[in-house]
Formats: C-alpha cells, structure tokens, sequence
C-alpha cells in the first residue's frame, strides 16, 4: 500500500496549492462581503465576477477538472482529457486526486472555480462511466468546458430517503420517451442560472428485483414541466450562486435515448458514482478541518484573557493535540478507502468508503466546533468562515446517506465475515 503521489501528482498538487494561496485566498474575504452584499440587493444568485475570472486563471495554469479519473480506470476519459483535462492529457486515481481534494476544502471557491465541485463532477463522472457518445456530446462537453452546471434530483420530501427503494419519483418508459413525474429536494446547484440538466432518479418498474427498479434520466431544467419551487436554506444557509432547491417535475417526457444505461440500471451506475464522490468530499472535509484548526491554533497564540494566552487555558492545548491527532487518523483512513477503490474499484472498497463517510464528518464538525469556542462570538458570526464550515460539516453527516446507514454497512460487512446473513 503506497500512498506516494506519482511525479505528475505532486506537481498538480504543488501547484494547485501555490494558486489557492496567491489567487484564490487572497479574495476570499472580499468575495463574502461582496455575496452579502449582494443578498441584500436580491443578486446573490447571479455569480460574482471573480468567480468568472479565478476559473479563467485556473484553466491558463492547467488546473481544471483535476478530479477526472484515470483513462485507464475509465476509458472514455481518452477522448475528452487533452482538451479538457489536467495538464498532462490524464485523470487522476482517487489517491493521487484526494490530497489536492484536501487542499480545495479550506477554501470557498477553490473547487467551483477548478470545475471540481459537487454535483457536477458526480454527474461528469457518471456520463464518462455510462453515458452514450451522444449524451456526451450534448450535455458531458458543456459541463467539462464550465458552459453549464447540473444538479442530481435524488432526495424526496415525503419519504425517509435513506432507503431509496421507496423512492415515490417515477420515470416511466411510454414507448419511445420517458415520463418523469414526481418531487425532489435539496437538489444542490438548481439556483445557479447555468443549470441546465438534472439527473433524476425514479422508478421505473416496481415490479422488478429490487436493484433493477429504477432508473437515471437526463431531464433539461428549462422543460415546462420542471419547476423550481423554492430554494432550502441550510441551518440559516442558502449557498449562494449553487443552492439547494426543492424541484417538481410535472410529466416531463424527455427521448428515451436520455436514460443513462438505459431503464433499471440506476443502482449499477449509482454505486460506481458515490464511491469516488465520497472520497472527495471526506477529503475536502479534512481541508476544512486544517483550516479550523489552523485559524484556532492562531486565535489562541493572538488572543489573551485572565493573563494568559487562550492557549493556556481551560485545556485548549489538549484539544488541538486532539483536534492534531483526529485529521491526520482520517486522513490515512480517506487514503485507504482510495487506493482501495483504484485497485479493486466499488464493491472492493465498500466497508472503507462507509467508514470514512461517518469519521470525515463527525471529525471536521468537533474540529471546527473547537475552532468556534477559540474564537468566542465571533466565531458564530459571519465576520470569520467557521459558522459557515460548521454547517457544511453537520450537513455531510446526512448528504450521500445518513451516519447511520453507512455504520449498518460496515456493521453488515464484518458481522458477514462471521456467517451473519443480511
């Protein structure tokens, strides 16, 4: 086992750090009071120039889409990586790919203006996986080239979407269409006005075996029958210029030719999407930690209080070594489930990605949770990202499946290993 990066590897990472840190951080602080001041006037949902301009930069230094995986693990990914790939004319493995994932989670922008953000590159992925030359053609290349954005319609309202077999969303074949019919929420991306597409889920055949029931459909946004009702805010939160919106499509008939791997193969192709994605986002969670314990490590050295520094007080060491000693277990533990995945793919890293899906979470949220005492009232506010990071790791602990699904997985895989059936 060698987490090692290859040469190329360490130089993509070496310089998405040196970009991160003289054009992307730098604006930070000003792009948050731009956005805030953009909520007031009602444009908040219109990006701000700067992103425009940072992805313009990434793209001259060769930094975009560097979550493309590699031809050899995905062989579409040939035809598409010289033109919009990473510098090199190849993707990436999970595990060269999940140390500059770690870098982009401590900032705001760095994964949206690196066309490296969610849901976009889960739905990138799948279409290189699965889709046809023709869905590629019209929705893949737009979305590779920043033209457009996407959202993944998969959560219901009125059911425990935990489990998606009582997915109540229909996508029914009618001869040589499918009618998509149903309600989703918190589809993320849906209020930015490059949304163009959806990946919806729904069910197809309630008859059939359980894994072959339902189906993905590529659903244009500007259809008549698919309607933004509103926007959700996230303990306060709207995400502005992404979002995550409660979505009703109304018998929307779309080609048959738009379901991904045709009718009943949506189980297949989402569990060769999530494995990848969770193991960006648990590695952009452990760049969100980094930034919390940094920006806790540099509050408790500035600040005084009863004579002391407030690292000296009310054991505050001990909670960074702990907060220390907590990222770098779920680092290794992120790393595992990646190299897993590159060397046996989906079914050989099943139980890994379950841990590293509860432990990312949970760790990032006690780690900024600490960060967010360090810095008093402050740190509840808006004047610093903590508030902001707090929710986004609180809310990973239900996105891609609740903490709890993912235990009774690894629970199911290890009571197996004894002779426990399901």
């Amino acid at each position: 086992m060698d987490f090692a990066p290859s040469p190329r590897a360490a130089d993509l990472t070496a310089r998405v750090k040196a970009f991160l840190e003289e054009e992307v951080l730098p604006v930070e602080e000003g792009y948050h009071r731009d956005l805030a001041a953009a909520r007031v006037d009602g444009s908040a949902w219109r990006p701000l120039p700067v992103v425009e301009e940072l992805k313009g930069k990434a793209r001259e230094r060769g930094l975009w889409n560097l979550w493309m995986p590699r031809a050899d693990h995905v062989p579409a990914v040939a035809e598409y990586a010289a033109e919009y790939g990473p510098d090199g004319g190849d993707g990436l493995s999970n595990t060269e790919y999940a140390p500059i994932a770690e870098l982009t989670g401590g900032t705001t922008l760095g994964p949206l203006v690196m066309n490296c953000n969610a849901p976009d590159t889960g739905n990138m992925e799948v279409l290189l996986k699965y889709g046809t030359p023709e869905q590629r053609e019209e929705w893949l290349v737009p979305l590779l080239d920043g033209r457009i954005r996407s959202a993944f319609g998969m959560t219901e309202p009125e059911i425990a979407s935990s489990d998606a077999t009582n997915m109540a969303a229909t996508a029914v074949v009618d001869g040589d269409e499918m009618v998509v019919s149903g309600r989703k929420w918190w589809s993320t991306g849906v209020g930015h006005p490059d949304c163009k597409v959806f990946v919806f889920m729904g069910l197809t055949d309630p008859d059939a075996d359980r894994h072959h029931r339902h189906s993905m459909v590529l659903v244009p946004a500007d259809d008549p029958g698919v309607t933004v009702d509103r926007m959700l805010n996230t303990m306060g939160y709207l995400d502005e210029p992404l979002g995550h919106g409660e979505v009703s499509f109304d018998d929307v008939r779309v080609p048959l030719s738009y379901a991904i791997g045709g009718p009943g193969e949506a189980f297949a192709i989402a569990q060769g999407r999530l494995g990848p994605g969770r193991v960006h986002h648990c590695m952009r969670l452990v760049g969100l930690a980094e930034m919390a314990l940094e920006r806790a490590c540099r509050r408790g050295l500035e600040r005084s209080a009863f004579g002391k520094r407030l690292v000296g007080l009310g054991g505050n060491r001990e909670r960074i070594a702990e907060a220390r000693i907590a990222i770098d277990q779920v680092r290794l533990l992120v790393l595992h489930a990646a190299w897993k995945l590159d060397t046996g793919g989906p079914l050989n890293a099943l139980s890994e990605v379950a841990q590293i899906k509860v432990a990312a979470p949970t760790m990032a949220q006690k780690v900024i949770d600490m960060a967010i005492q360090l810095h008093g009232g402050g740190g509840m506010s808006d004047d610093h990202p903590l508030a902001g990071a707090w929710v986004n790791a609180r809310a990973l602990r239900l996105a891609d499946g609740p903490d709890e699904v993912h235990r009774g997985m690894v629970a199911r895989l290890e009571l197996g290993k004894y002779g426990a059936s399901r």
